[in-house]
C-alpha cells in the first residue's frame, strides 16, 4: 500500500479509505475497485468483444435510432482546426466533454442567473445551463434527434456571459464597435480555444430567440429549453426568496402549466414533443405557447424589472464598465498579456482583451476587483456580494 504519513492521528475511517489506493486484484488480469466487486458484462455479445462499441459502431447505429432531419455526427467532425477522430466518442461528444471541462462553463458557478452571487439555494449560469441541458435531452431523445449534439449546446449556451447576468451585456456593449452580445461571443470568443465543431458552435451562437435561428434541429431544441427552464427556475427562485408567490400568476399559466416548476417544465415539454411530432417543425402549440409568453413577461415584470433588480442592474454596469476603463488603460495588468508581447493602452487589441477578461470574471471577483484596483465604495456595489 502507498504509504501515509505517520505523524497524522488517523481515524477508523482514514484508515478505510487509505487502504484502497491500489484498489483490489480480482485476478492476474484485473483490479476492482470494491473488494466485493461482482459487476460483469458479457463482451462476446458485442460480436468483435476485442473493440468494444467504438465510435464508427455508434455513428451506424445513428442511422437506425435518429429520425431524418436530425443532425449526425461524422468522424472528427467539421472543426476550424482539422482534427483526428476520437476511437470512442463521436464528434459532439467530444465537444460535449470539453465544454464541460472548460474554464469558461466552471466559472458559471460564479456568475449570477437573476441574484449577484445567489444564496445557497438559488440558481447560478452553471445550474442553469444543466436544467437547460435536461430539459433539451430529454426532448431531444423523444423527437430522435442527436442527444450529444444537444447537450453539447446546451451545457455551452451561456459561456458567453459576464459577471452580474444581463446587465454585464449593457456594460461591455459600448466597448465593442460590433456591440457584446453573450451568445456570439460564447461561440467565437470564449469557447473558440476548444476547437469545436460549427454544428456545437452555430447552435451556441444563435440559441438566442433575437438571433438568427440555428441550422439544426437541436440548436432549436436548446432554444426552446433554454426559455421553458429559466421562465420555471426563475420564479421559482423568486418565490424563494419571497418577491412573488403563486397567487401572482396569471390564470392563463396556472391553468395551462400548474403553479409549480415541475408541472411547469412537464406541461411545456410535453406540449413541444407532441407539436413537433404533429407537425415536423421544432415549436409549441399556440395555448402553450401563450402561457409561456405570459410567464415570461410576468417575471419580467415582477422579477427582472422590479426596483431592486433595476438598482442591481445599475450597480453592475458602473462596476462593470470602471473595470473595462481600467484595463484598456493598462492592459499589460491582464494576466498573461505580457508573455503575448504586450499591449498599447487604448488600441483596439487592449479594448478586446479587456472586455474579454472583464467578461471571464465571476462575480465575487469582478465586485472585488473594483475595490481592490480602483478604490470602488463596497457600499456602491450590487446587493447580495459578500463584502
Amino acid at each position: 500500500m502507498v504509504g501515509v504519513a505517520h505523524d497524522r492521528q488517523l481515524t477508523d475511517r482514514t484508515r478505510r479509505w487509505a487502504a484502497t489506493m491500489e484498489g483490489f486484484t480480482g485476478s492476474d488480469v484485473v483490479v476492482t475497485a470494491h473488494a466485493d466487486s461482482s459487476a460483469a458484462i458479457d463482451p462476446s455479445s458485442l460480436g468483435e468483444p476485442e473493440l468494444g462499441v467504438v465510435r464508427t459502431v455508434r455513428e451506424d447505429r445513428e442511422a437506425s435510432w435518429l429520425v431524418a432531419g436530425a443532425t449526425r455526427s461524422a468522424g472528427a467532425g467539421e472543426r476550424a482546426v482539422p482534427e483526428e477522430p476520437d476511437e470512442w466518442r463521436t464528434c459532439f461528444e467530444r465537444d460535449r466533454d470539453r465544454i464541460l471541462h472548460a474554464s469558461a462553463f466552471r466559472r458559471l458557478a460564479g456568475k449570477t442567473q437573476v441574484f449577484v452571487f445567489p444564496d445557497d439555494h438559488q440558481r447560478t449560469r452553471l445550474t442553469h445551463a444543466l436544467e437547460v441541458a435536461q430539459v433539451a435531452t430529454g426532448i431531444a431523445r423523444a423527437l430522435g434527434l442527436n442527444v450529444a449534439l444537444t447537450e453539447a449546446i446546451a451545457l455551452g449556451h451561456d459561456c458567453g456571459h459576464g459577471p452580474g447576468g444581463h446587465a454585464s451585456e449593457d456594460a461591455l456593449d459600448p466597448f465593442l464597435d460590433e456591440g457584446f452580445d453573450h451568445a456570439s461571443w460564447g461561440a467565437d470568443v470564449s469557447l473558440a480555444p476548444l476547437n469545436l465543431c460549427v454544428e456545437t458552435l452555430d447552435g451556441i451562437r444563435n440559441h438566442s430567440w433575437s438571433r438568427p435561428a440555428p441550422s439544426t434541429p437541436e440548436g432549436e431544441v436548446v432554444s426552446w429549453a433554454d426559455r421553458i427552464a429559466y421562465v420555471c427556475h426563475d420564479f421559482e427562485d423568486a418565490e424563494g426568496a419571497g418577491i412573488v408567490t403563486a397567487e401572482h400568476l396569471p390564470a392563463i399559466v396556472a391553468e395551462r402549466a400548474g403553479t409549480r416548476r415541475g408541472a411547469q417544465l412537464g406541461s411545456f415539454i410535453d406540449a413541444l414533443v407532441r407539436t413537433t411530432l404533429v407537425s415536423g417543425t421544432i415549436g409549441m402549440d399556440p395555448d402553450h405557447a401563450e402561457a409561456l409568453a405570459e410567464f415570461r413577461t410576468f417575471n419580467y415584470e415582477q422579477i427582472y424589472l422590479r426596483d431592486a433588480s433595476v438598482a442591481q442592474a445599475t450597480a453592475v454596469i458602473e462596476v462593470l464598465t470602471a473595470l473595462t476603463e481600467h484595463f484598456i488603460d493598462s492592459p499589460n495588468q491582464i494576466p498573461g498579456v505580457l508573455d503575448d508581447g504586450g499591449l498599447l493602452s487604448g488600441e483596439d487589441d487592449a479594448r478586446h482583451a479587456a472586455v474579454a477578461y472583464v467578461a471571464g470574471m465571476t462575480d465575487r471577483f469582478a465586485f472585488r476587483s473594483a475595490v481592490a484596483l480602483l478604490g470602488f465604495d463596497p457600499g456602491r456595489l450590487p446587493q447580495g456580494i459578500d463584502r
